[in-house]
């Protein structure tokens, strides 16, 4: 991961876990996996699974920021995380049973994980220039709440509120230091905007291939395709997650409560872990 930017792929019990447990919504054919072309046919991963890999890729990318310095391949796959929880940060805000314990869980965690956060970013308890991404999954929570009240109106209601929220809560990014700062909560309200939408999945890749190589940018690497010279950006691997995405089947793949908090609870866990582990070796 590029430090120069300030973000760490520190996304991970903020996957729906209510996506799973609560999703009366939750169809097998997945109601935004309709529409994604091919991939509607070979369809493969519940959102157990996806948490799952999302989950082992942020671990590789905290291992390298903590112990594994030198295995740069590490942060490299760890870029595909996010736009994963992001996604079913969407699926568990269209199928949970409540919205508002919805993000009161979320933010109770948030809460919970902010000083392993702390001691992974800034070294110590305290340090008030970056927040974990439960905090992004909170703003961005909370942003579509506001946009889905607006929806009960005429659609020139949603409309402007769509217009003035992105760049509202965008800027909110930067202000509070989550994680990922606007770039993050832009990533949500992509998957949230295009959500259910005929084709909307090639509006998702394209908007993240502009966030992600585009906005983000960051560290470069060069790469021969072909006899020819291409620099890709680091932060542009993310876009690779909309494989694992595409072939989401819609089915929550467990509904375990135990399994819930689980994917909630490894968030924090992990980072205790690996902050404790580098102050062992280091």
């Amino acid at each position: 991961m590029n430090d120069g930017e300030n973000i760490t792929n520190s996304e991970c019990a903020d996957t729906p876990a209510d996506a799973d447990v609560s999703a009366p919504g939750a169809q097998d054919d997945g109601e935004n996996g309709k529409n994604r072309g091919f991939f509607s046919r070979i369809r493969c991963l519940d959102s157990l699974t996806l948490k799952i890999i999302a989950m082992a890729l942020m671990f590789c990318d905290h291992t390298w920021v903590t112990v594994a310095y030198e295995h740069e391949w590490l942060t490299v796959i760890g870029r595909i995380a996010f736009p994963i929880f992001a996604f079913q940060i969407v699926e568990g805000f269209f199928h949970t049973h409540s919205r508002g314990k919805y993000l009161l869980r979320m933010f109770i965690f948030a809460l919970m994980s902010e000083i392993p956060f702390n001691f992974l970013v800034g070294g110590g308890p305290i340090y008030p220039f970056h927040q974990n991404v439960m905090f992004t999954f909170c703003i961005s929570l909370l942003t579509m709440m506001v946009l889905e009240r607006a929806k009960h109106h005429a659609w020139w209601v949603f409309l402007i509120a769509v217009i003035v929220a992105v760049p509202l809560t965008y800027v909110l990014g930067f202000i509070t230091f989550v994680d990922y700062f606007g770039y993050g909560i832009l990533t949500v309200l992509v998957f949230y905007l295009f959500h259910g939408v005929k084709f909307g999945w090639i509006a998702e890749t394209a908007a993240l291939i502009y966030i992600n190589w585009v906005m983000i940018g960051g560290l470069v690497f060069t790469v021969t395709i072909f006899g020819r010279e291409v620099e890709i950006p680091e932060q542009g691997f993310a876009v690779l997650a909309l494989i694992p995405i595409m072939l989401y089947n819609g089915k929550p793949g467990s509904k375990n409560k135990i399994v819930q908090y689980a994917c909630y609870a490894f968030y924090p866990v992990h980072l205790i872990v690996l902050v404790a582990l580098s102050h062992l070796l280091f």
